[in-house]
């Protein structure tokens, strides 16, 4: 019996997702977070490197139940595309990797697969002392780009 699941989920910091997507033109960014923390949140903005970022909710709000079409919406938002690398990113790192591992198991036997990236410290990062998101850690404390609807 087959073990293979897939290309394993690897971990990078927001930092390291930056570079490496500034690095390699077919890698993809997809933001697994809810319709309303891409609205007043905000999410990242990858304009300067002439791309969008794929927004696909994980789970939905206000129950947050998982997406039961997230496979296949990511199916989707790729087209024919084959990108070399997919990072996923969520608030905090949680839901991205789950979303990650869901899309590894879709890929189970694929030889020839994308790479998977979970980003680490998320969005928003952990919360600090006063229990707030957004200083500590994360893409948007990391200073990198960015922008609100």
């Amino acid at each position: 019996m087959s073990t293979d699941t897939g290309p394993a989920v690897q971990e990078l910091l927001p930092t390291q997702a930056w570079d490496l997507l500034e690095r390699e033109p077919n890698a993809v960014l997809v933001d697994v977070r809810t319709k309303a923390e891409w609205s007043f949140v905000g999410k990242p903005d990858l304009s300067s490197l002439n791309r969008s970022v794929i927004t696909i909710e994980w789970s939905r709000y206000p129950d947050m139940s998982v997406n039961p079409r997230f496979v296949e919406e990511m199916n989707e938002a790729l087209g024919d595309s084959k990108p070399s690398q997919v990072l996923f990113i969520c608030r905090s790192g949680a839901r991205s990797m789950s979303a990650a591992l869901s899309f590894q198991a879709s890929l189970a036997g694929e030889a020839l697969g994308p790479d998977l990236f979970n980003v680490t410290e998320g969005f928003e990062g952990d919360l600090d002392p006063s229990k707030h998101r957004g200083g500590l850690n994360g893409w948007k404390a990391h200073g990198l780009p960015w922008r609100q609807s």
